[in-house]
């Protein structure tokens, strides 16, 4: 009895937050080991057609660093990173669209039908959702050396535009979209876009009420390592000279001032290692991460 009776207050603990999202969009970056250990790929699966059931609009855009790599590493080709980037020649950008558009999408959608949802398969090119241009980048010249020089990375990708009509359409009749980050550029071609860049994006252009990170950490740390459970906008820059938000987290909470700054109401980083990380995260009060606010 006391555990129906546990079950009963979670669910009255919830209410304020249905009512507060119903019929709002909540754009959800999927990446990291929530991909890979089964038991949280289909926590995930049944985490978003629940949010489906309940009035909210999960938009979800995918990585698949790690199974682009496996794949790249069959074919005996050497994956090659510039400032943590992946330079996409020719040949890499076939294998990124094959794994990404046709091998872990479909799985991520076969899995959530197969959990009873309705989920529809895209990438940037469907539609010409997420429109692109190569992006450029320059060496990073130490004081005293030449002046910085012009980086090719080949067809890595920055999102110009989002034309998001093909998923208001899907909205209307009730499906998820999965979208695979590979835009279109002006000439036709694929871009290999960050995941996470993809996902601010089409957050900003749906004036989503949450972008959500889903990372293989807790969240963002302070200096004694504690748990940053809310971070102002205005305290980045600081945070960020100070080295508290540091390496790879840097590109993550660009990301989310990036959305904020577009209109998505709040941004978080969260763990997805966590069983129904998402859902602890959007329907409690405590969360489970770090959100990032105006």
């Amino acid at each position: 009895m006391q555990e129906s009776i546990t079950k009963a207050k979670v669910l009255v603990e919830s209410l304020p937050y249905l009512r507060e999202f119903s019929d709002k969009t909540v754009v959800i970056k999927y990446g990291g080991h929530a991909m890979v250990d089964e038991d949280l790929k289909r926590n995930f699966a049944l985490d978003v057609i629940l949010m489906k059931y309940i009035g909210i609009n999960p938009v979800i855009v995918h990585g698949g660093g790690p199974q682009i790599n496996r794949f790249l590493e069959k074919m005996q080709i050497t994956p090659s990173y510039i400032q943590g980037m992946r330079v996409t020649d020719g040949e890499t950008m076939d294998v990124v669209e094959m794994v990404l558009v046709g091998k872990v999408n479909k799985e991520i959608v076969g899995l959530i039908n197969h959990c009873g949802g309705r989920a529809v398969g895209l990438s940037g090119r469907d539609g010409d959702l997420v429109q692109a241009r190569k992006m450029t980048i320059h060496s990073r010249a130490e004081e005293g050396d030449r002046p910085p020089e012009l980086i090719d990375l080949g067809r890595v990708g920055e999102v110009v535009r989002v034309d998001p009509e093909i998923l208001h359409t899907l909205d209307r009749q009730d499906f998820i979209p999965v979208i695979a980050p590979v835009g279109v550029g002006e000439d036709g071609q694929a871009y290999n876009i960050n995941a996470d860049l993809v996902a601010g994006a089409i957050a900003a252009e749906l004036d989503a009420v949450k972008l959500i990170l889903l990372t293989d950490v807790e969240g963002v740390r302070d200096a004694d390592g504690g748990l940053l459970s809310t971070i102002r906008e205005q305290e980045i820059e600081t945070l960020i000279k100070d080295g508290v938000i540091s390496g790879g987290m840097i590109p993550k909470v660009r990301c989310c001032q990036s959305a904020l700054a577009g209109g998505v109401g709040k941004a978080h980083i969260i763990d997805g290692r966590r069983e129904h990380a998402i859902l602890l995260e959007i329907f409690t009060h405590e969360g489970i991460g770090t959100e990032i606010v105006k």
